[in-house]
């Protein structure tokens, strides 16, 4: 099979690899689509504790058909359309998967928009329910045009919440109000306006992440998500007791953390949310796997709004 491989240079290449085989609770997926993630990025620059390293296929999330499963398996898992989650492996023809870590694929659907979805909306639905977000709850989204923001708009308008986003061009900010934004910041700006949030969700962190945790009201809650800013100082959080007056909460959301009946749960809340038509998948572009490297630098660069996805073949 086709697999993408991350040299020891960083540089990435297409190898003829040996099919993978499921092992006991594991089974094997026929792959359609791959998604593009900013783990992916800092996977290939060595900054990622997980990744195995130089000589080892990058993808946590790929959408396709299961053809054979390993021992402890239900026989019936096999044929079943899937959005699996391996523990890389995924820029592949093929990949292996644990079947705790494997979710229908809704009906109907494309493989496509799907992974779209896939680790994007179970963190940004993850961080929302861990958050407690509610009704009429002010929620401020960072980064709101990448993968992970595009749906955290979304899924916190679902929950009846009033949603300002941070982005980086009108262009983008008109998008967002037609996702159910109804406030536009402009991270380019000089400085942040001065309201207050019950919610703030985070994919970035980087320099910037103090002034946001500023932005607190009392008993608001801060969901960090992520790190496409870069990490943070440890001057970043002096809010958190400058300001511990309004008692501010600071969550660290890894999806690593939850149990696969969370992740189960998490994902048949996103698949009502799909069906009743209050969340859509924001594909920027979905590009060959030969282009892996183009993907990659695309995400890097921070430009995509939504999801780059890789097909292949």
């Amino acid at each position: 099979m086709k697999a993408v491989i991350v040299r020891s240079s960083g540089d990435l290449a297409m190898v003829d690899a040996p099919e993978p085989v499921p092992g006991p609770g594991q089974v094997l997926v026929d792959v359609d689509a791959i998604g593009v993630g900013y783990v992916d990025v800092m996977a290939r620059r060595g900054e990622y504790a997980y990744f195995p390293g130089a000589g080892s296929v990058p993808g946590l999330e790929v959408v396709g058909r299961v053809t054979t499963v390993g021992p402890n398996v239900p026989e019936a898992a096999a044929g079943q359309r899937v959005l699996a989650l391996p523990a890389f492996g995924g820029y592949a023809e093929k990949v292996v998967a644990d079947a705790d870590r494997v979710f229908p694929a809704p009906p109907g659907t494309d493989a496509a928009d799907v992974v779209t979805l896939g680790v994007n909306a179970l963190v940004a639905e993850g961080a929302l329910h861990r958050a407690g977000a509610a009704a009429g709850e002010r929620v401020l989204v960072r980064g709101a045009g990448g993968g992970i923001g595009v749906l955290a708009t979304q899924i916190a308008h679902s929950r009846g919440a009033e949603v300002t986003v941070v982005t980086s061009s009108p262009a983008r900010g008109e998008r967002l109000r037609a996702l159910g934004a109804v406030r536009v910041v402009d991270r380019t700006g000089a400085a942040l306006p001065g309201e207050t949030y019950d919610v703030v969700v985070d994919p970035v962190a980087g320099p910037d992440l103090g002034k946001h945790l500023e932005l607190l009201r009392p008993n608001g809650r801060y969901v960090l998500c992520g790190a496409a800013g870069g990490s943070p100082g440890p001057e970043a959080f002096a809010p958190l007791l400058s300001h511990f007056h309004v008692s501010p909460t600071l969550y660290a959301f890894s999806l690593n953390s939850l149990s696969p009946e969370d992740l189960r749960s998490s994902w048949a809340r996103i698949v009502t949310l799909l069906a009743d038509g209050r969340l859509s998948a924001v594909l920027d572009r979905r590009l060959p796997l030969t282009e892996a490297d183009a993907a990659l630098r695309l995400v890097e660069s921070g430009r995509p709004f939504g999801k780059v996805v890789l097909s292949p073949r």
